[in-house]
This record gives C-alpha cells, structure tokens and sequence, in this order.
C-alpha cells in the first residue's frame, strides 16, 4: 500500500488547526504520518500540539514564512523521508472522511500508462457551494483527455490549489519544490501548473470533497492591501517565468488585470493604490524564480 503523508500548514488559528486533525484522524483510509508545519504561531499552537498531540509530528519554523514557505518545507521533509503520496492542506481545510480514499482511488479509474501524479478534492465553502478561490480550472485544449476524463468521473485540471491537494513524490523529483519567495498567494497556481506545463498530469475527483472554512469566500476581493500586493506581484512572476507558452501567459495577465481593476473600484483608497503599484513594480523587477 502507498504511503501517504499529511502536511498541515498552520498560522494562528489553532482551534481551525484541531478540527482539521480531528478530520484527519477520521479517514476512512488511515494516514501513515500527519506532519503540522507551523508558521511561527503566537496563539498558543505549539504548546496545543506538544501537550494534546504527542504522536503527530510537528516542524516548528522560527519566522513566519507564509505558506509557500510552510508547504517548500513540508513537502521538503516528506519527500526526503520517503512519501510516495503528500497531501497537502490548510488549517482551515476540513476533509469529507473519505477525501483521502477517494482521492487514492483515483489513478485505478485511469489507463495504467498515464498515471495521474496531482490529484485535487472538490473544494466548498461553507454554504456548501463551491469556493470560489478553488474553483477549478479544467483542461480545454486536449478535448480527448477531458472526454476521457469525464467518462471516468474525473476532471483533467491545467493548475489546483494546496487546498486539499495529493501530490505523488514524482512531481517533486521532476519539478522541485514551491517558491518560497512567493509568500502567500498564486505559490500553488505556480507550481501545479508548472508541473502540468513539463508533462504532469493532473484531475479533479469530484467525489473528494473538503470544506475550506475562510471567512468569505473571495480572499482577493476582502483583502487589506498588504496582501493584495502579493496577488500583484505574484502573478506577474508567474506570467514572467521561462517555460510557458503565450496561451498560459495571456490567460493570467486577464486574470491580473481583471481582478486589480475590480479591487481598485471596490477599494478607492491610497493604500489600494500603493499596494497595486508596488505589486506592479516588484513583480516586474525582481526574479520570478526562486
């Protein structure tokens, strides 16, 4: 049986941190490890982790790296410790007790020559809805894999989210790891899709189903600007990286372009405004690779 890993990144919210290991202890197909990697939190999270879950093992990072920083990690010492599975969650991710099952079972639907190395869950909110921060994005330019796909009762994917995210130690051997430098935002689009991009393949299991308990379910349009920045910069480095063809590229500068011109409308603020601009700037100006 193939090993599976866990990785929860954490950050301050310890209670959502206890109810995403509580789903995770519930799996109908139990995990081999659960590693928390714990984004230098002050709420009292490592002490909760020491005193209430002794046999879940525990990387406690010494700054806040975001969660590009906290997924490199994770996935750095699951992969080095032998994983043959990672999946990948947030703290505020809550998995269906079959998620996991589901998502292993996966690869048996497919043709044996064209094993699948990222698998995601279908992702809601808290209405039941799909989020929309995950929705995903399906493949249109192969029409025989999506039709292949469909009848198999899975969704061939051109880049998911680490929201409930399998990924086979493969993927790493080929394509390294996430972009520390990213921070928070768009790390996840990056580097699935450039997985995809360099040959991956990548579904939606339908039948995986997570809730992602945010506080609203459009992170962009609600952000403070100081973390609207980081949508700005982040996706202009996707955008700027070598290896993608004009189609990818001319796809995320519309998505850019039409949520800053949204943001802008919705907050008529300096801060706004000084947020895009240094986006703008750095994402132009500084590598887009880490």
């Amino acid at each position: 049986m193939a090993s599976v890993c866990a990785i929860v990144v954490t950050h301050n919210r310890k209670e959502l941190l206890r109810e995403c290991l509580a789903a995770l202890a519930a799996q109908t197909r139990p995990l081999d490890r659960v590693l928390v990697v714990d984004n230098a939190s002050t709420d009292g999270t490592r002490a909760m982790m020491e005193d209430d879950y002794g046999d879940t093992e525990l990387l406690a990072l010494p700054e806040n790296q975001g969660g590009a920083g906290g997924f490199h990690e994770g996935l750095k010492r699951a992969h080095a410790d032998g994983a043959e599975w990672i999946w990948l969650l947030d703290d505020d991710t809550i998995p269906q007790p079959d998620a996991l099952e589901e998502l292993l079972g996966a690869p048996a639907r497919l043709a044996p020559d064209s094993p699948p190395t990222l698998l995601a869950s279908k992702v809601v909110w808290r209405n039941g809805r799909v989020h929309p921060m995950n929705a995903p994005w399906p493949e249109r330019t192969r029409m025989e894999r999506v039709i292949d796909g469909a009848e198999r009762g899975l969704i061939p994917l051109r880049f998911a989210t680490f929201v409930s995210l399998l990924v086979h130690r493969g993927t790493v051997d080929r394509h390294g790891l996430p972009f520390k430098h990213f921070f928070i935002w768009s790390d996840d689009v990056e580097y699935t899709s450039r997985a995809i991009l360099g040959g991956d393949l990548a579904y939606l299991v339908p039948t995986s189903l997570v809730v992602h308990k945010t506080d609203t379910p459009h992170f962009f349009m609600s952000a403070p600007p100081e973390r609207f920045y980081y949508h700005v910069r982040n996706t202009l480095f996707i955008i700027r990286a070598p290896g993608r063809d004009r189609r990818d590229k001319l796809v995320r500068a519309w998505v850019l372009v039409s949520t800053v011109v949204r943001y802008l409308v919705q907050h008529r603020n300096l801060a706004s405004a000084a947020a895009v601009a240094r986006g703008l700037r750095d994402g132009l100006t500084s590598p887009p690779a880490g």
